[in-house]
């Protein structure tokens, strides 16, 4: 059995005229890395097929009407990306075509990426706009309030732009007082958007400003891309210092200015919202203390009227004609109050003579005094009627001074007048 050869250089010894199928995937791919025009490529096309494992690489396939590619992005390259990449999105990928050995096939090694045009551009920022605000990103709630009067205030952008020079000098002329700290920043550019998120997270973990500018000056879409990276938007989001947007013109609108807690229109009138004006906060100090004044002067008349209302009161000026008064006052309730007890003491007297009275005149004992007596049977019980005797029965007469034990020898049954005298 005949083997084949390989050289130093990766080339292919034949024998029999008999390729493995290693040996063709080496020949074909020596000719394509050979060919000057392959190495370096530029190719438009729709992606397809987009995969986005955890590695960090990307592997898509991009298509035309007749004809598919199929391509790899390694994560060294994807980290340069400035939108994600979606199925169906037309982009031009640059790069170099090479054989994959494993898989038989050639593909596009793509070292970079972008949509193809405007229009992609601005598709592709609507859609991580959308995407992220359906997320609360963007909700006010989450917003936090700027300073009142910052000590530090830190600026995230490049220190050789007119942008710059112009939120110094706005901090400069209204708030004198305040600090500066730069953190100076590529805005546009390979790299720009991963310095600019070191810009937000250097202010976060520190602390060491009381307010944050990421900015830069007006520019194309493109220029002001890097403003439009997702890591930047989230960045701002989870920043722990107030977090002022100032991207572009009146006009442009960024990714960013979205997250940040306060949009700008320009960066000078960043710096207008970050500080206050020194003239106007010594208005508003002197309105303060002019407004303190005059409650302290009308407080202080008020109190001092008081003090003299008191100094010519009769209380102070003759205190004896006012115990002699007070004095009079307690006699004449003591007088008052003893008629009252007295009044209400005879008219309780009489009342209680009525009652008595009243109890005399039904006290049984009373009624036998008189001459009465009254009859009871040997059980105790009152006998009120004839009816309730028998002959031979005995019973008892009480009297008012004792009692006198008898025998019925007859019962009669008369009708008497109110007198007590028989009826005829």
């Amino acid at each position: 059995m005949n083997m084949p050869e390989y050289g130093d250089s990766g080339s292919v010894t034949v024998r029999d005229g008999i390729l493995t199928v290693t040996q063709l995937n080496m020949l074909t791919k020596g000719i394509i890395d050979a060919n000057p025009l392959l190495g370096k490529v530029a190719i438009r096309g729709e992606i397809s097929n987009l995969s986005t494992p955890s590695s960090g690489h990307i592997y898509f396939t991009l298509k035309d009407e007749r004809s598919v590619l199929r391509a790899v992005m390694f994560r060294s390259s994807t980290q340069r990306l400035r939108f994600a990449p979606e199925d169906g999105m037309t982009v031009v990928a640059r790069g170099g075509i090479s054989v994959y050995m494993q898989g038989g096939s050639y593909q596009l090694y793509v070292s970079s990426l972008e949509p193809d045009g405007l229009g992609a551009l601005y598709i592709a920022y609507e859609k991580l706009r959308r995407r992220l605000e359906a997320e609360g990103l963007f909700d006010a709630e989450r917003k936090r309030p700027l300073p009142k009067i910052p000590r530090t205030v830190g600026i995230i952008t490049s220190p050789t732009g007119a942008a710059v020079r112009d939120m110094i000098n706005v901090i400069g002329r209204r708030f004198p007082h305040a600090e500066i700290v730069l953190f100076p920043s590529p805005v546009q550019g390979e790299g720009a958007a991963e310095r600019l998120c070191e810009g937000i997270e250097y202010f976060s973990d520190s602390l060491r400003a009381d307010v944050v500018i990421i900015g830069r000056g007006g520019g194309s879409i493109e220029d002001l891309w890097e403003f439009n990276n997702e890591k930047l938007a989230r960045t701002i989001a989870a920043c722990r210092v107030p977090v002022i947007s100032a991207v572009g013109h009146e006009t442009d609108f960024t990714i960013a200015d979205f997250a940040a807690d306060r949009r700008a229109p320009t960066p000078s009138a960043a710096a207008e919202l970050a500080v206050p004006e020194t003239r106007e906060l010594k208005r508003k100090i002197e309105n303060v203390i002019g407004r303190m004044s005059q409650l302290i002067n009308a407080d202080v008349l008020r109190y001092r009227a008081l003090i003299d209302s008191y100094a010519h009161s009769r209380a102070l000026m003759k205190p004896a004609a006012i115990t002699d008064e007070r004095r009079m006052r307690l006699l004449l309730s003591e007088q008052l109050l003893c008629g009252a007890m007295k009044d209400k003491v005879s008219s309780a007297r009489a009342d209680f003579a009525a009652l008595t009275s009243g109890l005399s005149a039904l006290d049984p004992l009373a009624v036998l005094a008189r001459g009465y007596s009254a009859v009871f049977a040997p059980d105790g019980r009152v006998i009120k009627s004839v009816e309730d005797v028998s002959e031979g029965d005995e019973f008892t007469l009480r009297t008012s001074d004792g009692e006198i034990d008898a025998t019925v020898r007859a019962a009669r049954k008369k009708k008497l007048s109110r007198s007590g005298q028989e009826r005829r």
